[in-house]
């Protein structure tokens, strides 16, 4: 194979942003600044690091951002009091719980507290399912960051077998979701699969997001395949997908690379979904 097409995240989420400035300050001439709340548990590091990213992200956009630090020891029954504050504040527009959660926080609960039209992470099941009835929702931003890397490098969904290794609510998901709603025929598997070889082989798209450091080698893909690595694993000091990136080149027709691929593209879909969290609650508000 020649060298593939690489669809390359940090070119179009550039691009994405410029034109977020723009529509940013028109519905600030409108008297709407968009507002994003981050809450974050704890005091992880890579957590509070990529939180500050999405505040920051927000502020150059023109938009508004507020980070609401709470201890590691909270109970979920004040965690909740937080969000139906925050569900309850016209001036706020979308809500991010950072993830992971302590151990004694259930996640999914936190999740169906937030209210479906400030979920910018689009994890609420009524975003869920409007994404599945393909009615306006918003949608995870990886996996709706995917699709605008697909579409950005002329990447062609419709009739194509899109395996999706790694079966995750934020990513494999709702981009199953997302494909089929394009043409595509989609297979949904975990890496233990037994059969895993045989799905990879099969993919003419290949999406991995399994937390396994180089597991997906050359001999388990076919001449032509479009790969799309979700992997965040650090090697020593050496930040890798899950794809074995050299073997897998030499017979991939495009790639989404790590770092430089999906990564970027999360953020700046977020911040796209908070504008369009502005227009669906303005939306509600004059029904």
């Amino acid at each position: 194979m020649e060298n593939p097409i690489i669809l390359d995240g940090n070119t179009l989420s550039n691009k994405i942003f410029e034109e977020l400035k723009l529509e940013v300050k028109k519905l600030v001439e409108k008297g709407l600044t968009p507002k994003i709340t981050l809450v974050l548990v704890g005091k992880d590091p890579a957590s509070t690091s990529y939180v500050n990213m999405k505040a920051r992200r927000a502020k150059r956009l023109g938009m508004e951002s507020e980070i609401i630090n709470l201890p590691e020891d909270v109970s979920e029954e004040e965690l909740l009091k937080v969000i139906e504050k925050l569900n309850e504040d016209v001036n706020v527009h979308g809500i991010v719980v950072q993830l992971p959660l302590p151990k004694h926080i259930d996640e999914k609960k936190i999740s169906r507290t937030i209210k479906p039209e400030k979920d910018i992470d689009g994890i609420h099941p009524i975003n869920i399912g409007k994404l599945y009835l393909k009615e306006e929702c918003l949608v995870s931003p990886a996996a709706e960051g995917i699709m605008e890397l697909f579409k950005e490098y002329g990447v062609k969904v419709n009739g194509k077998h899109a395996v999706i290794v790694g079966v995750t609510d934020l990513t494999g998901k709702p981009l199953a979701a997302l494909l089929l709603n394009e043409g595509a025929d989609v297979t949904l598997c975990e890496y233990n699969s037994p059969n895993l070889t045989k799905y990879t082989k099969d993919a003419d798209i290949l999406i991995v997001d399994i937390a396994k450091p180089q597991a997906i080698t050359g001999e388990m893909v076919k001449e032509g395949v479009v790969v799309v690595d979700c992997g965040f694993n650090y090697v020593g000091d050496k930040l890798v997908g899950d794809v074995k990136m050299d073997e897998v080149s030499a017979k991939a027709s495009a790639i989404a690379p790590v770092p430089g691929g999906v990564g970027p593209m999360i953020i700046a879909i977020l911040m796209k979904n908070l504008v369009k969290a502005v227009k669906i609650q303005s939306k509600i508000n004059k029904e």
